[in-house]
């Protein structure tokens, strides 16, 4: 099994196999999810590697010795996550260097390392925090910006070992900045992100495909295409995994598909539909205010989540009752009133009200019947009205998504997003739009 690597004039590279080992009772009894795998998988598959497994196991040292001895016989990079703390169930390091025949050695550099992070938290260090400043005699370490547990990289017998500790906001940066450029470095990963990626809106997987399917054809067999799809969204996915395809011809077939789709096109890469808006909002130096009943700040929290917020968000109101939206953004009692809370006129007065009141230049609403307690016969539970409020106007929609509580507010924020993000597209006319330079296989 071969992979290509455009970098080196399509020179064929061995492929490696790749296991994620997640350990945790908490992962077997569904008390944590495993999103380790969706994000290791996913890094890992912008680099041209597809995971052969992810086995998951307990804290016990027999199931731990007993997989390691097994994937090491079998893999070229084991990576493992958890198990690396200070308490009497974290014990992957110990295990696992009796099965390599590793001596571990303590390190004052990682010990001062946590015992300068307790000084910064303002709390006291306990013993068996020396736990964690144990490496492998002839390892390294990976430091820990986020957490105590560093992280511990091997490389013997033509292998690669690398522990990484389980928290999320501690193994994800540590991943994307110290693992992916030390294996690609030693060849084990393209230099390059493997494939152009299409993020689209709007459109259906299968519709997607349809469009784009003359495109395709064209190239046959040297063009390798994938789809993914979320809610609200599909990805498609460009390669030429047998190099008869160069880069550049790879950037021009996905210019010309994001040309097909039009408005339906989002953005290249993997940039969320919040980050797509907030970044016309700054090309078009506007700003934006939503007012949210239904979706309970989920809508605020997508833009909030983006870096520089504060250069293009103005704010958002959570306005469940009624004498929240007529306090706080004037919407008028006689209209809730004669019209119900969850009506066109109602979102619309939302929409302007918040625009108005945070003194933005669009301003979204959003009222619904999210369910399960709510809802009438005229409109039922799964019932949204959104509105956007712009500067040449404002608009209402009438949306019908039944399902569980939580699906339908995520399909709500997606639509409201969708439909400014669109909007948006449309004010700026023929300049080049943010997002639309091809960057994923730069």
């Amino acid at each position: 099994m071969v992979s290509s690597d455009p970098s080196t004039n399509n020179t064929p590279v061995p492929a490696r196999r790749f296991e994620l080992l997640t350990l945790g009772d908490e992962l077997l009894l569904g008390l944590t999810a495993n999103g380790h795998l969706t994000f290791i998988g996913a890094q890992l598959g912008k680099r041209g590697v597809q995971l052969a497994r992810n086995v998951t196991i307990t804290d016990e040292a027999v199931a731990i010795a007993r997989q390691i001895r097994e994937s090491w016989a079998q893999a070229d990079v084991i990576i493992t996550t958890g198990g690396l703390g200070p308490t009497c169930d974290d014990r992957t390091r110990e295990v696992i260097a009796e099965v390599l025949g590793q001596k571990l050695v303590f390190d004052p550099t990682i010990e001062q390392a946590i015992a300068e992070r307790f000084n910064r938290l303002g709390r006291k260090m306990t013993p068996n925090n020396l736990k964690q400043a144990y490496r492998f005699e002839s390892g390294e370490v990976l430091p820990n910006a986020n957490g105590t547990a560093p992280g511990l990289w091997v490389e013997q017998d033509g292998k690669v070992l690398c522990m990484l500790p389980g928290p999320p906001n501690e193994l994800q940066p540590m991943f994307t900045e110290q693992v992916i450029p030390r294996l690609a470095a030693r060849g084990f990963l393209l230099p390059r992100e493997a494939y152009v990626q299409i993020r689209t809106s709007g459109i259906g997987e299968s519709a997607l495909e349809t469009k784009l399917q003359p495109v395709f054809d064209r190239h046959g067999t040297a063009l390798n295409v994938a789809f993914c799809a979320h809610q609200g969204q599909v990805d498609c996915r460009l390669s030429s995994p047998s190099g008869l395809l160069s880069e550049a011809q790879i950037d021009s077939i996905a210019d010309e598909c994001a040309a097909l789709l039009g408005e339906d096109f989002m953005c290249y890469g993997d940039d969320s539909m919040a980050k797509v808006c907030a970044d016309l909002l700054r090309a078009q130096e506007k700003t934006l205010a939503v007012a949210e009943s239904g979706t309970g700040g989920m809508l605020s929290s997508a833009f909030t989540d983006i870096c520089g917020a504060t250069k293009f968000f103005q704010g958002g109101v959570i306005c469940s009752s009624n004498d929240a939206k007529m306090t706080l953004l004037d919407c008028p009692e006689c209209l809730i009133s004669q019209h119900g809370a969850v009506s066109p006129e109602c979102a619309v007065a939302l929409a302007t009200g918040v625009a108005e009141t945070l003194g933005s230049d669009y301003g979204i609403a959003i009222t619904a019947f999210s369910g399960p307690c709510s809802g009438t016969k005229e409109n039922p539970i799964g019932t949204i009205y959104v509105a956007l409020h712009a500067p040449h106007g404002v608009w209402s929609k009438k949306l019908s998504y039944p399902g569980p509580r939580k699906t339908i507010k995520t399909r709500t924020v997606n639509i409201a997003l969708d439909w400014l993000r669109r909007e948006l597209v449309r004010t700026m006319g023929g300049r080049e739009m943010p997002g639309r330079r091809l960057t994923a296989m730069q």
